[in-house]
């Protein structure tokens, strides 16, 4: 595994080193003792699968208030995401920055996702399926969201949504002051 470190602090994008031959490929997803030797989680206490059957929809952005906050490796095991995150956290110098970053099938790509951002994706493919590794049980109490088209973060995506819930799309917008992440 390669990590690329991001603009954001803690958040990496992990690439795959393949094996290939004429079979296909082999690449490791996960290393205890890589992660660690840069300070990641090695314990998911939790894995999440999800699917999304129509490209454009949108999910997010969502992330667990303290002291539940959790970090998550996202990877995109069939179609193609435009995953967001935004770090959250207070005194962080890219506080309320974000980035933007292709996961898909094709490219192997995951992104780890540090505690204290919010996290969201648009699928760019139908029937998208994403794996979640996350560094912490869920906590339905501690559900939290920040609008995906809030004003304080300027988020681009790469096209209007055709799909989202009602409680991704009504969001509260970001106030710093009542933040409880």
């Amino acid at each position: 595994m390669r990590f690329v470190e991001t603009e954001l602090a803690g958040a990496f994008i992990i690439e795959l080193e393949r094996r290939e031959d004429e079979r296909g490929f082999f690449a490791r997803t996960f290393c205890e003792r890589e992660f660690a030797a840069r300070g990641l989680p090695t314990r998911f206490p939790q894995c999440n699968l999800s699917r999304t059957l129509r490209a454009g929809t949108l999910r997010g952005m969502h992330y667990q208030a303290a002291p539940f906050r959790e970090s998550k490796v996202v990877r995109c095991v069939g179609g193609a995401i435009h995953d967001v995150i935004i770090d959250l956290r207070a005194g962080s110098p890219t506080r309320c920055k974000w980035i933007a970053v292709e996961l898909s099938a094709d490219n192997g790509r995951a992104l780890f996702v540090p505690e204290g951002f919010a996290h969201g994706l648009m699928t760019l493919t139908d029937d998208a399926f994403c794996y979640y590794h996350m560094g912490a049980s869920y906590e339905a109490p501690a559900t939290r969201g920040v609008r995906w088209n809030d004003p304080a973060f300027g988020i681009r995506w790469p096209r209007q949504p055709v799909s989202m819930t009602d409680k991704d799309t009504n969001h509260p917008d970001f106030d710093p002051a009542k933040f409880d992440g």
